[in-house]
C-alpha cells in the first residue's frame, strides 16, 4: 500500500479522533484528510508530475505533517532536508535528486531563497507557516474550502515500486547518497512498528526529534496505528517531560543523547510517566548503565531498535520486557544488545569473503528482506557494492549470542588498531560511561610511536562530580583490560557531532592527526 492508504484507513475508522496536536492547533483525522485533498489537488493543478521530488525544509511544525501526507496523496516523492546541514550541502543534494518543489518554514527563508536561486530544477516554493511575500502559505496555495476530493491515483506500477522518499544518508565522508524508499519497504517498516509497538489504549505519539529523520517514519507509524501525534518544535527536556504528563503519551522516540540530558534534569524524578508504553531509543549506541537508569526513572517502557536509512529503522528489536528484565538482573548483558531480528527481515553476520558466520563470531551485520530500501538514487555502482553477495551491508560490526540477540561492536571503519590489536570504540565508550558523573564518551585512536594508535577517551562529565583521568583509566583496565583501556583522557564541554546528531569521529580525530597524510597508522 501507499503511505496515504494507511492514513485514509484510520480516517475512515476514527474520523473525529485527533490526529495532530501542536502548539498552534488540534486537527482531527477527518480535517486532515480534507486538508490533504485540497493541498494535493492544488499541487496537481500547478503541474506536479507523478513521482516528482518535493523537498521540505523546516523545523518541526504541523505544516510539515500536512505537506508530507499531501505530497504522497498527489503521488510525489518526499525529500526531507536537514536544517542543520551546511547550506552548500543541501543545495548539492537537492540538485542531485532534482527537486522540483520546496516547502519551507519562514525561519529558513534565506536558505530557501538561495536554494531556489541555485537549484535549477526547483520551480515552486510554498511557505508552510504563512504568506512570505510573493510565496504563498499552505492555506493560500490550497484549493478553496469545499473543493471536491481528488481522484485516487493509486500505484500505477501495481507492485509497490513507486517511491515514498529519497532520504539522504547521514554519513561523515563524501557527499550524501539518496536512499530510494519504495512503498513496499516503507509499508513493511510501518507495519512492523505497528505490530511490535501494539498498545491496548488509543496511542499518543510524541514527536520532538526532527521529523526529517527517524521521527518522521516513527510519526507515520503512529498514524498507521490511529494515534494522536503531539508535535513539539524541538527537544527541550523540561517540555518533553511536561508533554508526557499533559497528553498521557504512550509512545515516543529519542536518540540516546537526549535521554542522557533528561536523566540529568533536576525534575526528571518528579514526573508521572505511567502512561508510557514504549520509549524507543534508536539512531546511536546506548550506554548500558544509562539504559538501566532509564528503566529506573521512566519505568518498564524502554526499548531499542537498530536499523539504517537503507535498512529501515527496525531491523532488530529489543522489547521493553527484555530491557526491564535485564535492568533487574536477568541477563543484564542484554542492556548492551540491539535486540533480535524482526520478522520482516533476515539479519546475519558476514566475513569479508561473503561467508555467513556462526553464532558467537564477530562480523559485519548484513540483512535482506522487506524493510531494505531499493538502492541509491542514480548510483548503481555504489548500490551494487553495498548490496554485495545478495545482502545489504551495514558497515557495522557485531556478534550474535546463542539466544539470537545482536550486539553491535563498532563501525567497520571505526576500529582502533593499537599494538596490533583491534579495539572497538563502543566497548571503551560503554566502560567509561558506567562511571558516575560521566555524561558522554567518544573513543578514538590518536597517533602514537609505540602503539601506532593510542586509545583515547574524549569525555563530557558533570563538573561537580567528574572522575579524574586516572580514575577513568583504572576503571577501564579493571573492566575491559589494559589493551582496550584509554591511554589518554581529554575532558570536553561538548563532543563534535554530524548534522544528524551522531558523533563526528572524523572531526574529533582531525584535532590529533593534523598534518599527517592519513588518520591511521
Amino acid at each position: 500500500m501507499r503511505n496515504i492508504d494507511y492514513f485514509d484507513k484510520q480516517a475512515t475508522l476514527h474520523p473525529e479522533r485527533t490526529v495532530l496536536i501542536t502548539q498552534q492547533r488540534e486537527v482531527t483525522y477527518r480535517e486532515m484528510q480534507v486538508l490533504t485533498h485540497r493541498l494535493a489537488g492544488a499541487m496537481l493543478d500547478a503541474g506536479l508530475r507523478h513521482q516528482e521530488a518535493v523537498a521540505i525544509l523546516s523545523p518541526n511544525h504541523p505544516g510539515v505533517v500536512t505537506a508530507m501526507l499531501s505530497l504522497w496523496r498527489a503521488g510525489a516523492v518526499w525529500i526531507p532536508v536537514n536544517t542543520r546541514n551546511a547550506l552548500a550541502d543541501n543545495i548539492a543534494y537537492l540538485r542531485y535528486v532534482r527537486a522540483g518543489w520546496l516547502f519551507y518554514h519562514s525561519s529558513e527563508r534565506e536558505d530557501a531563497l538561495r536554494v531556489k536561486a541555485d537549484v535549477a530544477s526547483i520551480h515552486t516554493l510554498v511557505c508552510i507557516d504563512g504568506d512570505d511575500g510573493e510565496v504563498p502559505s499552505l492555506e493560500r496555495f490550497m484549493r478553496p474550502e469545499g473543493s471536491p476530493p481528488i481522484a485516487d491515483l493509486g500505484d500505477p506500477t501495481g507492485n509497490g515500486d513507486d517511491l515514498v522518499a529519497i532520504i539522504a544518508t547521514g554519513g561523515t565522508t563524501g557527499p550524501a547518497k539518496g536512499v530510494r524508499v519504495p512503498n513496499r519497504s516503507w509499508g513493511t517498516m510501518l507495519e512492523t512498528i505497528g505490530n511490535i509497538m501494539a498498545c491496548e489504549v488509543p496511542p499518543v505519539f510524541l514527536a520532538t526529534a526532527p521529523l526529517t529523520h527517524a521521527a518522521g517514519p516513527f510519526t507515520m507509524a503512529g498514524i498507521l496505528m490511529g494515534a494522536t501525534v503531539v508535535v513539539l518544535p524541538g527537544f527541550e527536556a523540561g517540555k518533553v517531560m511536561d508533554a508526557f504528563e499533559r497528553y498521557k503519551v504512550t509512545h515516543t522516540f529519542l536518540p540516546s543523547t537526549a535521554v542522557y540530558t533528561m536523566l540529568a534534569h533536576p525534575r526528571v524524578r518528579t514526573v508521572d510517566y505511567s502512561s508510557l508504553r514504549y520509549f524507543l531509543l534508536a539512531g546511536s549506541a546506548v550506554s548500558p548503565e544509562k539504559l538501566r537508569q532509564s528503566v529506573e526513572v521512566f519505568g518498564p517502557c524502554m526499548c531499542q531498535s537498530y536499523g539504517q536509512t537503507e535498512f529501515h529503522l527496525v531491523a532488530t528489536w529489543l522489547s521493553p520486557e527484555v530491557v526491564a528484565a535485564a535492568a533487574a538482573g536477568d541477563h543484564p548483558e542484554r542492556l548492551a544488545s540491539c535486540g533480535r531480528q524482526t520478522y520482516s527481515c533476515r539479519v546475519e553476520l558476514m566475513d569479508d569473503d561473503g561467508q555467513i558466520l556462526p553464532t558467537g563470531e564477530v562480523g559485519e551485520i548484513v540483512g535482506r528482506g522487506g524493510i531494505v530500501g531499493a538502492g541509491y538514487f542514480e548510483m548503481p555502482e555504489v548500490s551494487a557494492e553495498t548490496w554485495a553477495h545478495g545482502w545489504h551491508h551495514t558497515g557495522d560490526v557485531g556478534r550474535r549470542d546463542e539466544h539470537g540477540f545482536y550486539y553491535i561492536v563498532d563501525r567497520k571503519k571505526d576500529m582502533i588498531v593499537t599494538g596490533g590489536f583491534n579495539v572497538f570504540c563502543t566497548e571503551v565508550e560503554a566502560a567509561v560511561t558506567e562511571l558516575p558523573g560521566v555524561h558522554e564518551c567518544a573513543a578514538i585512536g590518536i597517533p602514537d610511536e609505540k602503539w601506532g594508535e593510542a586509545v583515547t577517551a574524549l569525555v563530557v562529565a558533570d563538573p561537580a562530580n567528574a572522575p579524574t583521568a586516572e580514575e577513568i583509566i583504572a576503571h577501564c583496565k579493571a573492566r575491559i583490560g589494559s589493551v582496550k583501556a584509554p591511554k589518554h583522557v581529554h575532558f570536553r564541554a561538548a563532543l563534535a557531532r554530524t548534522p544528524v546528531g551522531k558523533f563526528d569521529k572524523k572531526a574529533m580525530r582531525a584535532e590529533f592527526w593534523g598534518g599527517k597524510d592519513r588518520s591511521v597508522n
